[in-house]
């Protein structure tokens, strides 16, 4: 299998796609009233992703694409991904085309616009349409696959680290609460490395055979560590427990093909690195395990995964964006925003890492890391200094930045650099951790 190290140095190799928008997404006059329309952008320059990612001229036309506040530097794009402006421009129509036609094309209509959203996003995972379902985000996602999961009983274990995500922590000992089961944690150790994860990982399941399901997050929220998914599924699997994978942060960060991570579950996002709008994740199924996850509460079992949930009236424009949303991302081409990110997270944490008291807490090994890293001024893990902390680089230096809790080894805060950023931007958070780790020390 491909190693992310080797996608990152092979010269990537997409069609570029002109950034132009369909028929039927003529902007309104409030929409460009909000700011210009997008500029079609360019061919990607030749050569290798990571040689790309330095073209300044070119990522320079790419960030045209965003209409970006100039009231702070924007270095927390974790949260949701901004819409590039032919995806922004294309949501509009999409909201005015459903207001316009009412009932009549949520009836008569929807269903095809839907389909085709469904064809496509399977298609960049590299799975069937049949697997997945579009769900409101990647919380409602992972929650029906722990609270739907059928395969834990009175006795058994289920397994999550301290870096998983709060609400799939709070899923899992919801389910051992309702089916007698027993809850087990573990530690990623800190500084992480891949032989200390798979490592963690072989402790804890070894300290509990009786773990019938197992929470990994691929691409963590926390700190941006990505985990080995697939051999830890594959340790998981020959001690008899399934994997349920929390990837909301991987797909658009990071080059990710569902079948790759081996996992029969995942729950992702499509409004965080996609760049669609806030409202769709999806939930996936590998076909060959439908029967592990429970209908929804009530619902019958049609023997498809729509079956599995049940969200009920939906936001149509959102769903109708998501091809337009990865057509943006086509033309880029994912390999060579990942080496981008990446690029912008290294410029960053390179000279972070030669300032004393800074403690950079994410690897820099290219299969461990994207985007995401973060970082503790003189160890202090408390959340009151990580919150003072975040709250100094944005009141004086005029850089947002997001504290996170949760963590074993204390709080943190967490960097999160995207495709409107510029080099000059990572350079002032630099300068600005410089300045605060001096007054600290």
């Amino acid at each position: 299998m491909t190693t992310r190290r080797e996608f990152l140095r092979r010269a990537g190799v997409l069609s570029a796609a002109p950034l132009v928008l369909p028929a039927c997404a003529e902007p309104t006059p409030s929409v460009s009233q909000a700011g210009p329309s997008a500029r079609p952008l360019p061919a990607p320059p030749p050569g290798d992703p990571a040689d790309v990612a330095r073209n300044e001229g070119w990522w320079a036309r790419v960030a045209e694409n965003y209409r970006v506040t100039d009231e702070v530097t924007n270095l927390e794009a974790g949260y949701f991904g901004m819409m590039a402006t032919p995806v922004l421009e294309a949501y509009h129509a999409h909201v005015d085309r459903v207001n316009r036609a009412s009932s009549y094309y949520a009836r008569q209509e929807y269903g095809a616009a839907v389909g085709a959203a469904r064809r496509r996003t399977a298609g960049a995972l590299g799975v069937d349409p049949g697997e997945i379902a579009f769900s409101r985000n990647a919380t409602e996602a992972l929650q029906t696959l722990i609270l739907q999961y059928r395969g834990v009983g009175a006795g058994d274990t289920v397994l999550y680290a301290d870096l998983d995500y709060p609400a799939m922590q709070q899923a899992m000992n919801a389910l051992a609460e309702r089916r007698g089961a027993t809850v087990a944690t573990l530690t990623i150790p800190e500084p992480a490395t891949r032989d200390g994860v798979l490592a963690a990982y072989e402790a804890a399941l070894d300290a509990n055979p009786s773990t019938r399901l197992v929470l990994l997050t691929h691409a963590n929220n926390k700190t941006g560590l990505i985990h080995p998914v697939r051999a830890l599924t594959e340790m998981a699997e020959a001690r008899g427990a399934d994997v349920i994978v929390d990837a909301a942060h991987s797909f658009g960060q990071v080059p990710l093909a569902l079948p790759d991570l081996g996992a029969p579950f995942v729950g992702i996002n499509l409004h965080k690195w996609v760049g669609a709008p806030v409202g769709v994740g999806l939930l996936y199924i590998r076909s060959d395990r439908l029967d592990a996850i429970a209908p929804a509460p009530g619902e019958p079992d049609s023997g498809r995964i729509d079956s599995r949930l049940h969200t009920g009236t939906t936001n149509f424009a959102v769903t109708m964006t998501v091809p337009d949303a990865l057509d943006f991302q086509d033309a880029i081409g994912v390999e060579r925003k990942a080496a981008r990110i990446r690029y912008l997270r290294d410029r960053w944490v390179g000279p972070a890492r030669q300032i004393a008291g800074v403690d950079i807490l994410t690897p820099d090994d290219p299969d461990l890391v994207g985007a995401i890293t973060s970082f503790r001024l003189h160890g202090d893990g408390s959340r009151e200094g990580n919150q003072a902390v975040a709250r100094t680089l944005l009141d004086e230096f005029g850089i947002f930045t997001v504290y996170r809790t949760g963590l074993a080894g204390g709080d943190c805060v967490r960097v999160t650099p995207s495709l409107y950023n510029s080099p000059a931007d990572t350079d002032r958070l630099v300068a600005a951790l410089g300045e605060m780790a001096a007054r600290a020390g």
